[in-house]
């Protein structure tokens, strides 16, 4: 078989970081909890107190589930920097000390076959850091970070189909050969009415929503726009023929 027809057949893979590569509720979900809700108290409070408590939970909570990522809703409303929120919700003091992660990863994603590309909700500092100390950078083709998400100008992260409908037209990749690895349901309900192929990830999960409103039911059922459901990535290569 030619080369360049194994290169258009082959997958293509876009692999969340948080959650899905290693375990962000250990410690860092609960730190960006936290710097998250010092600065929405900021924001909201009177310039001298800031906002209490029940007034930040229902200003995340609201702005995630109309927009897909608080970040969006204190943009819009607020008039927040993006970047600044960003830096600032993903300060850490020693983020090293903060990963965990499975051995083998890197022996688990040369295994499989096609490219890879990173797309993470997170900023691009953030997710290079962490990159570098799981050691997988070089086995991703692309990393693509919160910061390039835009579409007409407008941030439009996951799970925006418009975002992910110029990734593809960019790269000219058809949504049939792609693969998104994740452990958040919205994104991957959203991918899978593009066309793409989902697998879910769901060892790290603690709460059934990014921003922990909602607690994980008893029974973790696969959903209908879930192709494949599995504990670790590292499970990916023996599910594969479901995937292609």
């Amino acid at each position: 078989m030619p080369v360049s027809h194994l290169i258009r057949s082959s997958p293509v893979w876009l692999f969340d970081l948080d959650n899905t590569l290693h375990n962000a509720s250990h410690a860092i979900f609960p730190t960006i909890t936290a710097n998250m809700n010092t600065y929405i108290a900021r924001v909201l409070g009177d310039g001298v107190t800031p906002a209490d408590d029940a007034i930040v939970n229902a200003a995340r909570a609201a702005y995630w589930r109309r927009y897909g990522a608080t970040l969006l809703g204190m943009v819009k409303h607020h008039q927040v920097q993006a970047a600044h929120f960003l830096h600032e919700t993903h300060a850490f003091d020693d983020l090293r000390a903060m990963i965990r992660a499975e051995r083998g990863l890197g022996a688990l994603l040369k295994r499989l076959p096609g490219r890879k590309i990173l797309l993470t909700n997170a900023p691009l500092r953030y997710s290079s850091d962490v990159m570098r100390h799981l050691g997988l950078q070089r086995h991703f083709t692309q990393h693509i970070a919160i910061e390039a998400m835009h579409v007409h100008r407008q941030l439009r992260p996951k799970p925006s189909t418009l975002m992910l409908r110029k990734l593809m037209r960019k790269h000219q990749i058809r949504p049939g050969r792609c693969i998104l690895v994740e452990d958040t349901l919205a994104n991957l309900k959203g991918a899978k009415r593009l066309g793409l192929r989902t697998a879910w990830v769901t060892q790290y999960l603690k709460m059934a929503d990014p921003i922990g409103v909602a607690k994980l039911p008893r029974a973790l059922n696969r959903p209908a726009y879930v192709d494949v459901k599995v504990k670790s990535v590292r499970h990916l290569a023996r599910r594969l023929h479901r995937l292609r």
